[in-house]
């Protein structure tokens, strides 16, 4: 799926030409200024954007934990608020960000108040101040993710989508890579500065970080090809745009009623790439906990927030690159590939009486996981491009359905306290592991299905 060719008698010099490949010379010159504007709008408003999830567990290991007396299931309760919310504006989000007028302005909307709410999180008195804020946190999250690739889809397709989507995945792990330094670094030079602890400096920063990109997102976030025209776009733009909606076969936005359910149940289409989701989120609980191991283990406050973000590395890699080879050669090679990884990865966590080293090789190994999600969507955008209601339906499910298995899953496979508890996940594990199978399969099945088509 979108595999091409990349020329100079399939050499490496072709293939690495092939992968920084972005405005092809065989597009006329103002398709290639498209692009490029498409480029520095999209991508890099989307990647400045990028919120900090891990900012929580980065939090929790660097004192809040101790400040508020938690002992429990508490880091696994923040969680559940937050994806209890995520998983209830799903949906919704995204049938608005499908909504030309709207979908301009959405995305820079929730980030401003996305900011304000981390704001808040560094104010809070106590536990129950925290569950309320990440509910906020995760409602207005709810649509980014999905609502990000769901736009992408809508202006680019094929190998030009796929690098695009990989490259701004990039953009997740790059967030929990800074989260995790700029915690060391809260904790290490602002801990007591105006009688605040470190974990509450973080919070503060990264909303310094949040609300000037977001205010500039009013300005240079295009939305759709139908949303009102930005500022940088020409009417010759917009027409080319347009043009290539044709030539992609991507259709146009449509009535939003209720024969877009209808038609989208009766297609296999939303059944198989929500399992897949379903499996990819309960497969991938684990990766980023790594802290927890390195806290369990004696290691520093400033080692538990920098060594993991070694995971993050791999993982932007593994997102960038990964998601390219699946442009260049079958999608489901680079799946395979980066499955085979992580299942050596989780069989050494199911043994876990292993050397030190090999053990943090495994948690590296994990960042391999990068690839997998930007494919599956870039996936998605291309199968169902024939229709926009359905794919930011099919986009809004998988988040609604597979973030709903991330609400109460960790509790039973993945809890923080008891003898099956954190790291060590007695039963987490073997259970990661049958999941990561699953959606090797059911991304397989996809394909198969797709060419049958």
């Amino acid at each position: 799926m979108a595999t091409i060719k990349y020329g100079q008698g399939n050499s490496l010099y072709g293939l690495v030409k092939e992968i920084f490949n972005w405005y092809p010379s065989s597009y006329p010159a103002a398709e290639r200024k498209l692009l490029f504007k498409l480029d520095l709008s999209i991508l890099i408003f989307a990647c400045l954007c990028c919120e900090y999830q891990t900012n929580i567990s980065n939090a929790y290991v660097s004192g809040l934990k101790e400040d508020f007396g938690l002992y429990g299931n508490e880091l696994n309760c923040f969680n559940v608020f937050y994806y209890v919310a995520y998983v209830v504006f799903q949906i919704p989000g995204m049938l608005l960000m499908s909504r030309p007028k709207l979908a301009r302005w959405l995305l820079p909307t929730l980030e401003v108040l996305w900011g304000l709410c981390t704001f808040a999180q560094s104010r809070v008195k106590n536990v129950h101040q925290l569950y309320a804020c990440r509910f906020l946190v995760g409602m207005l999250e709810a649509p980014v993710f999905a609502g990000t690739h769901f736009i992408l889809g809508s202006w680019y397709s094929g190998p030009e989508l796929f690098k695009r989507a990989g490259t701004w995945f990039i953009c997740n792990p790059l967030g929990s890579m800074i989260s995790g330094y700029l915690q060391a670094a809260a904790y290490s030079n602002l801990s007591g500065v105006g009688g605040m602890p470190g974990w509450r400096w973080l919070f503060i920063i990264d909303g310094i970080f949040t609300l000037p990109i977001a205010v500039a997102g009013f300005f240079v976030f295009p939305g759709i090809p139908d949303s009102p025209k930005p500022f940088y776009f020409t009417d010759g733009d917009i027409a080319i745009a347009k043009s290539r909606l044709e030539r992609f076969k991507i259709r146009k936005p449509g009535k939003l009623n209720l024969e877009v359910f209808r038609r989208t149940l009766q297609r296999w289409h939303i059944w198989v790439f929500v399992f897949c989701y379903i499996c990819m989120i309960i497969s991938s609980y684990p990766d980023s906990y790594m802290n927890l191991w390195l806290k369990e283990e004696g290691f520093s406050v400033v080692q538990i927030n920098q060594l993991p973000t070694v995971i993050y590395a791999i993982n932007i890699v593994a997102s960038w690159l990964g998601t390219t080879l699946a442009a260049i050669y079958p999608s489901w090679t680079v799946y395979t590939g980066a499955t085979t990884c992580i299942a050596f990865s989780v069989i050494c966590m199911i043994i876990w009486d292993i050397p030190k080293p090999l053990k943090f090789v495994a948690w590296y190994l994990l960042g391999m996981s990068g690839c997998l999600s930007p494919i599956l969507y870039s996936t998605v955008n291309t199968v169902v491009k024939g229709d926009s209601e359905e794919r930011a339906l099919i986009l809004g499910a998988m988040m609604t359905f597979g973030y709903s298995f991330q609400i109460w899953a960790p509790l039973l496979l993945f809890p923080t306290a008891g003898p099956n508890g954190a790291p060590r996940w007695r039963i987490g594990w073997p259970v990661a592991l049958a999941f990561h199978v699953l959606l090797w399969g059911g991304f397989i099945i996809a394909i198969l299905l797709h060419r049958r088509e």
